[in-house]
């Protein structure tokens, strides 16, 4: 099988404030990082050498992964300062795939598409790019993907859209020739300004393979709890407390999300909760659908702070 890049620099604005404690891949799912999940996804398709691309918080995912030895793959990084983009950044990890021809997955998305499925269709057509994707049927949340009858994607769309579109699943193979015109070291944009390009000098080098795939992302705090407790309640895991946390008996915890280091309280509750690293929730104190987090730095916009928390709705 091709080697992988897996999309895991970005800065995560949307999912704040929990990306000021971790990167977003490094976000527990289900008692696992969301990078490993991806990972041991990738292995189990036959994928053995992958690599992540790196900018915000690092250390939160490098030190989750390492090597990748006890995935059974290799797990390399390609450093990005700063921050290149949905297009730099597989430009720069280029001489670290080296291979001609290479998927690309981002690191906020689960999803069961078929990736040998993708890979042969990719081969067969010629194309530079194809893209995974499914019916858009949710515009008013999702951007879109125009994609003609013969698979040719020939434009994009915006989120509100009323024109039919496919959604993107977070899943392509592209060819290295696709990134000849971008721009080394340097922070481009997105694909969103390739692509075009691209579709524009030849007509089909930028494909669609349409699947009926499942997927899940995690692009806001809401988005993220409910995918986690999809998942655990699917997988028969639950979402266990994370390493090193300690919570009181008398304590309840109802639909919520624990990550390491984690204290809570005497005779406290949590209900539809995600309390992330190294916070401390006092006793006899009740929490509803919000986040909690240490405050040991500026608060976000919507934060605000209640002793030594820093408390967002979700």
């Amino acid at each position: 099988m091709i080697p992988a890049l897996v999309l895991t620099a970005g800065l995560a604005t949307r999912l704040r404030p929990l990306s000021f404690v971790r990167a977003k891949a490094a976000l527990p799912v289900a008692g696992e990082p969301l990078v490993r999940r991806i990972l041991r996804g990738l292995r189990g398709a036959g994928v053995t050498d992958a690599v992540l691309n790196l900018h915000w918080l690092p250390h939160t995912l490098t030190s989750r992964i390492g090597d990748g030895g006890d995935l059974g793959m290799r797990v390399r990084y390609s450093w990005e300062t700063p921050v290149l983009g949905s297009a730099g950044g597989p430009k720069r990890a280029l001489p670290i795939l080296g291979a001609p021809t290479f998927l690309i997955v981002n690191g906020d998305t689960l999803t069961d598409v078929d990736l040998a499925a993708v890979v042969a269709a990719h081969q067969a057509s010629g194309a530079l790019v194809t893209m995974a994707v499914v019916p858009n049927h949710e515009p008013d949340k999702y951007g879109g993907v125009i994609v003609e009858r013969d698979g040719a994607v020939t434009g994009f769309v915006r989120r509100g859209a009323a024109q039919p579109s496919y959604h993107f699943i977070g899943v392509q193979v592209t060819e290295t020739r696709a990134w000849e015109r971008v721009p080394a070291n340097v922070p481009y944009e997105s694909v969103g300004a390739l692509y075009p390009e691209i579709i524009a000098a030849r007509r089909g080098a930028v494909r669609a393979h349409v699947c009926a795939a499942a997927f899940m992302d995690i692009g806001t705090p809401s988005d993220y709890l409910e995918t986690a407790l999809l998942l655990g309640e699917r997988d028969g895991t639950g979402n266990p407390p994370g390493a090193r946390s300690r919570i009181h008996p008398t304590a309840r915890i109802e639909r919520s999300i624990l990550w390491d280091d984690v204290e809570v309280g005497e005779g406290s509750l949590l209900r539809e909760c995600i309390v992330t690293d190294g916070a401390v929730v006092p006793e006899d104190t009740s929490w509803i659908g919000v986040s909690l987090r240490r405050a040991d730095g500026d608060l976000a916009p919507h934060e605000r702070r209640i002793g030594d928390l820093a408390i967002a709705s979700l």
